[in-house]
């Protein structure tokens, strides 16, 4: 480069420089500039020999990320000087230790922990991606600010992303769209989440961006009119009333045309609310919402709204913090335009996230901010599953989850993921609440747990301290954090359970003359076909391991002829031994149960896409070959779920090893005082017994009943009929084969 060059460059370095402390939005003091010019002497001689992709100077990109940071999401000097030196450390031979010093411990936090985050390679499988996602997710417990200054990294890398290799790009791309944008959105920072979806499509789906940003061009002149005729109408009946305010057009972002077109199948011209009409007016606190409600009024005197489609988040703020009203009238020329009402504070919390929120709130620091906004986000990782894949699918989920708002008994307010049951609403109180949950009331009525809430439903929950989840509960809910905790709850009954089974069966084996040791148990496994020793103990402990299955075992182990061939034939420890002790209970799904019933019925498994046991599946009812199973992500899924929805059933693959089977029991006897108390008491205690329906009559002191339970195997059942006969008084006891 010459000097001419060389000169202008560094003109062009420090004049970034100074407008990134113009437009901070947050007021910096002395100190923090300071502090800036600190880390931005450090950052620039850091990187003073490296330069991008595209030839420029490598500080351009921390001033460009540093300038996110401060602008658009709002930090403080904290963070504007760890975007600054984000890449410092894996860059150089400057260490955490060395910013400790130099600055603060706080910085240095920041700067360790987008380092941490940068040293996971990206281009390995799904599952170190997910891997990498996870930890990233996992500094939020540290500080939120690591992620914000990593959102507003990926965001410059988006926007710089030209000059890289084709396969870079749509990799990048991908993993914007698959977890930065929901970041965003959850964070709060929808300006900032519009932006990552639209550079994704551009470089997922280039032809689809290029076709839909064409036609908005085209589109244009005609549409900025159109809003103009509303505004001009609309402007003057405000004015009218007094009220301050500005009034802007806003496009609807190309990513979200693009959504709208796949999940409606509909055409560029079919999508109706291409733009919406923002009205941003000014306010004091005390009169935002009647204002609010003031312009809603006149709103509608000139247009007609749609009642289906008014959103109030004024009066229920969204989780993320959003609030706006949200009003979809009908324009001229028969149209449908949304118009969003929102005062000013509103707007800056709606294009900065939780930044906005302390600067409203009285004297709170960045600090204590930070702490209020953490807290709703830390539930989502309370729970870490061990699967990076699942973790980071639930996340996702609750991400991007649409609201719905509830009421407690006491009339508190809570959002809940739209979708919620009952039972996911006792889990968001307390996970020990949901654990204990016997029962639900909703508007005073007592529901099935898998009720499907509503906003507006008050929710009553009824608890008793004998309660224990089920599988099926994982059927019931839908937020990971029902999910995580009652898988955590079923593993260590299952856990408690194989303990029982390891004692039963080494008393049982003694019988045998057989001592337990780690070679008995790996020929039980290879002899029963199971898969680890937990396995092993716990079907043993839940009885599907039968008395005469050990003793036939005990058979062949004493034959000596075959011992002759096992120790010629010596099996070599392998990895096989090595899955053997795993401490783990593994499902062997092998069988397809139907609806909500979990019936078994005749199915065939569809050739287009190959469905496999333990996949994601549904079952199609076809006219002339019965019911084809289908993975819920083939492609013929959506025309499917679309045109013919009342065809479809739910299906699942299960563990038939571990499935549950009901039988009917008809008992007779004497009516004595409190049969009926201890006749259920002697089924509830029996493990792994569930009452299904029960059904008790006497009659001039005889006593009949007939009871439905739910049990895992025979053996079960043989136990429970054998301690049903010891309760006083009960004369006969049958099954009944319906």
């Amino acid at each position: 480069m010459t000097e001419l060059e060389i000169e202008a460059e560094n003109k062009a370095i420090a004049q970034e420089y100074k407008e990134l402390l113009r437009i901070s939005y947050q007021t910096l003091s002395v100190e923090d500039k300071k502090i800036i010019r600190k880390a931005f002497d450090v950052a620039v001689d850091a990187h003073k020999d490296q330069r991008r992709k595209s030839g420029e100077a490598y500080i351009f990109h921390p001033i460009a990320v540093a300038k996110i940071v401060a602008r658009d999401i709002g930090l403080g000097a904290t963070s504007i000087a760890a975007a600054l030196m984000h890449d410092v450390v894996e860059d150089t031979d400057i260490t955490v230790q060395d910013i400790e010093n130099m600055f603060n411990p706080k910085i240095a936090q920041l700067v360790e922990g987008l380092t941490k985050i940068a040293k996971v390679k990206t281009d390995q499988e799904i599952s170190m991606q997910a891997e990498n996602f996870r930890r990233m997710l996992l500094t939020l417990n540290d500080d939120v600010r690591v992620i914000l200054i990593k959102i507003a990294d990926r965001l410059h890398n988006m926007q710089t992303m030209g000059s890289m290799a084709d396969y870079k790009q749509a990799k990048i791309a991908s993993e914007t769209l698959y977890i930065y944008a929901p970041l965003a959105h959850r964070l709060g920072l929808y300006n900032i989440k519009t932006q990552l979806e639209d550079l994704g499509l551009k470089y997922t789906e280039p032809l689809v961006y290029n076709d839909i940003t064409s036609k908005i061009k085209e589109t244009k002149e005609e549409q900025d009119g159109y809003i103009k005729t509303i505004s001009e109408i609309l402007s003057s009946s405000l004015k009218e009333e007094g009220i301050e305010f500005t009034m802007k057009g806003r496009p609807k972002s190309i990513y979200s045309i693009r959504r709208k077109m796949k999940n409606q199948g509909v055409t560029f011209d079919e999508v109706y609310d291409k733009f919406a009409l923002r009205i941003i007016y000014k306010s004091n606190p005390h009169d935002e919402k009647f204002l609010a409600w003031k312009i809603y009024s006149v709103v509608t005197d000139h247009y007609r709204p749609s009642p289906s489609r008014l959103r109030d988040w004024i009066s229920s703020p969204k989780s993320t913090g959003y609030e706006a009203l949200h009003i979809t009238v009908m324009g001229p020329k028969g149209r449908w335009v949304e118009i969003q009402v929102r005062s000013e504070r509103m707007d800056e919390i709606a294009e900065k996230g939780y930044a906005a929120h302390y600067k409203y709130k009285n004297g709170a620091t960045e600090e204590h901010g930070l702490e209020i906004w953490l807290n709703q986000l830390k539930e989502a990782l309370e729970n870490s599953a061990s699967n990076a894949v699942d973790f980071v699918e639930d996340f996702k989920l609750n991400l991007y989850a649409k609201e719905i708002y509830v009421f407690t008994p006491k009339g508190e307010i809570k959002s809940l993921p739209k979708g919620a049951t009952s039972l996911d609403f006792a889990f968001s109180i307390h996970s020990e609440i949901g654990v204990k949950t016997r029962g639900t009331k909703v508007n005073g009525k007592l529901v099935p747990l898998n009720h499907m809430l509503n906003s507006g439903d008050q929710v009553e929950i009824i608890t008793s301290p004998n309660q224990k989840p089920t599988s099926q509960w994982l059927d019931y809910v839908t937020t990971s954090r029902a999910k995580n905790k009652i898988k955590n709850v079923l593993n260590e009954n299952t856990k408690k359970i194989a303990e029982e089974g390891k004692e039963l069966l080494e008393r049982k084996l003694r019988h045998l003359k057989i001592t337990l040791n780690e070679n008995t148990v790996n020929e039980l496994v290879n002899y029963f076909k199971l898969q680890t020793s937990l396995d092993l103990f716990y079907r043993a402990g839940i009885g599907t391991i039968e008395n005469q299955q050990l003793k036939d075992y005990a058979a062949k182990k004493h034959n000596t002829l075959v011992n002759f061939f096992k120790k010629t034939i010596k099996r070599t420890p392998s990895a096989a031994s090595e899955q053997i002790l795993k401490n783990e209970i593994s499902k062997k799904f092998d069988m397809l149960v139907f609806g909500a019933e979990q019936n078994k019925l005749d199915y065939k498994l569809s050739s287009c896409c190959n469905p496999i046991p333990g996949d994601d599946v549904f079952g199609f009812v076809t006219i002339n070959e019965g019911i084809k199973v289908h993975k819920k992500d083939c492609p013929n899924a959506i025309s499917m779920q679309s045109n013919y929805a009342y065809r479809i059933i739910q299906a699942k693959w299960i563990d038939s090893s571990q499935e549950e089977f009901k039988a009917v029991l008809k008992i007779t006897g004497m009516d004595t005082l409190g049969l009926t108390n201890e006749l259920t008491k002697v089924i509830s205690n029996q493990m792994n017994v569930n009452i299904q329906s029960i059904s008790l009559s006497s009659e001039a002191g005889i006593f009949n009943g007939q009871v439905t339970v739910v049990v895992q195997n025979n053996t079960i059942l043989k136990k429970l009929i054998d301690n049903i006969k010891k309760v006083d008084g009960i004369d006969k006891i049958i099954r009944v084969y319906k």
